[in-house]
């Protein structure tokens, strides 16, 4: 079972002690910089201008993938800070012999938080899927050949987890080991700490999904060495969560479930008479009815009954960790948090309600498709310009692909599954309004 004092290590990617102990400041403590690292990082800007629930929404009442991270992220520290408290009670020699202050566990999970959504292409969970499709279903097929089994299932699966993963640990010129966050943060990060191969049926929520692409495995093999992360597997990369981890889940189960319907009903998605209906039920201990009908318009109505209800959700949460603490440090905890909560049923009917009335919305599913259309065509595009990049018989109009969109990404040496890998992660690196821009360039030649 890890420890503490191994879980909550500022280690980075290459560094020594001597390293770590310079790039500490005392303005910035620990775990801080992750936050400022990822916050100051281009890949989180894009997230001004991607999806969240309402693809391209000109209103500002909806959450782009960048206000809904900030907020995931505050209720992450919250969460962060109310365990640490008591893991502290529990474990006194964190403090005493090691230093370690009830900040850190807040730091931790905040940043993880503020990346969790870094990896996601355009246009939603619709984008992940749009690339995954075009090589199982689409022209991305022919590459299947030149791939290993477990290559060919990252790019059929694409996966923002993965892609985020990846972001967090590109290194560019000069700059090794990417953002270089520490490897705390890096593990609360991996919500899904395994490969995509083998894929089985499985009820424990960590094999939902994969973390990390064949590209960065042996940095995540070294993470996981480090934090102590218990192996599930003799076979393939598979680990148990970072205890932490399951907050970083929580604090986006609390904001998706409760914030989306928010917005459901400031768009008129949803009628407001829900709101009270649906969140009074979670609430009813807290909130104060002469002051919510003193309150004259739906959206103060909604600040009031969502901060209310994120409160609850928030003490809930860390009982549910500080009950099963043990459990979940040994690997022997599979589930979500929220998903063992008192409130499990009424969390439910608000997330049925939200895929009826907005997630399914005209205005959702229509701009899901053209998400389609745009992010296939920008992918058959590049990927036979990548092709044919060395070849005698490449066009102009590769070349022009290559240098005007692709001048940034570096093709020489690498083998068919990385520069595959290099063309998805840039394609999902673009903001909703960059991907549509480029696909008007190539289908029309609108500037």
């Amino acid at each position: 079972m890890p420890q503490w004092e191994e879980l909550l290590s500022l280690q980075k990617y290459g560094d020594q002690n001597k390293r770590l102990r310079q790039e500490q400041d005392e303005t910035r403590l620990g775990f801080e910089v992750d936050y400022d690292r990822i916050i100051f990082s281009s890949a989180f800007r894009s997230l001004q201008d991607k999806t969240q629930v309402i693809p391209m929404s000109k209103t500002d009442f909806v959450h782009t993938r960048l206000t809904h991270s900030l907020e995931v992220s505050v209720v992450g520290r919250t969460l962060g800070r109310k365990v640490g408290i008591e893991i502290l009670k529990k474990y006194p020699h964190l403090a005493q012999a090691h230093g370690h202050h009830f900040h850190d566990f807040g730091a931790i999970v905040a940043a993880a938080a503020l990346a969790h959504d870094i990896g996601n292409p355009p246009f939603g969970h619709s984008g992940e899927k749009a690339i995954g499709e075009y090589f199982s279903h689409g022209e991305g097929q022919r590459f299947q050949k030149k791939l290993s089994k477990i290559e060919f299932q990252d790019l059929t699966h694409f996966e923002g987890n993965a892609n985020g993963f990846r972001l967090l640990n590109k290194s560019e010129p000069g700059i090794e080991g990417g953002l270089r966050i520490s490897f705390a943060t890096l593990g609360a990060f991996t919500k899904y700490p395994k490969e995509s191969l083998p894929h089985r049926p499985s009820r424990e929520i960590s094999d939902k999904k994969f973390g990390f692409f064949q590209t960065e495995k042996t940095i995540f093999q070294q993470v996981a060495k480090q934090l102590g992360l218990v192996k599930k597997s003799t076979t393939n990369v598979s680990y148990h969560r970072h205890p932490l981890a399951f907050l970083v889940e929580a604090a986006d189960d609390i904001c998706y479930t409760v914030i989306d319907f928010e917005d459901g009903i400031n768009l008129g998605l949803i009628e407001e008479d829900k709101a009270l209906e649906y969140l009074s039920k979670i609430i009813a201990s807290r909130v104060n009815r002469q002051k919510y009908t003193q309150l004259k318009t739906t959206k103060n109505r909604m600040n009031y009954l969502r901060s209310l209800a994120i409160g609850t959700l928030i003490d809930e949460a860390v009982s549910l960790f500080l009950e099963n603490e043990e459990a979940i440090r040994e690997g022997n905890y599979h589930k979500s948090l929220l998903d063992q909560s008192k409130f499990k049923a009424q969390i439910d009917d608000i997330i049925k309600i939200s895929i009826d009335k907005i997630y399914r919305s005209r205005e959702v599913l229509e701009k899901e498709i053209s998400g389609y259309k745009i992010l296939t065509t920008l992918l058959d595009c590049f990927t036979k310009a990548m092709e044919q990049q060395e070849k005698a018989t490449a066009t102009n109009y590769d070349r022009l692909i290559l240098a005007n969109f692709l001048s940034e990404l570096n093709f020489e040496g690498k083998s068919t599954y990385e520069n595959l890998l290099e063309i998805c992660s840039y394609v999902a690196s673009l903001t909703d309004s960059n991907a549509l821009r480029i696909f008007k360039k190539l289908e029309v030649g609108s500037l």
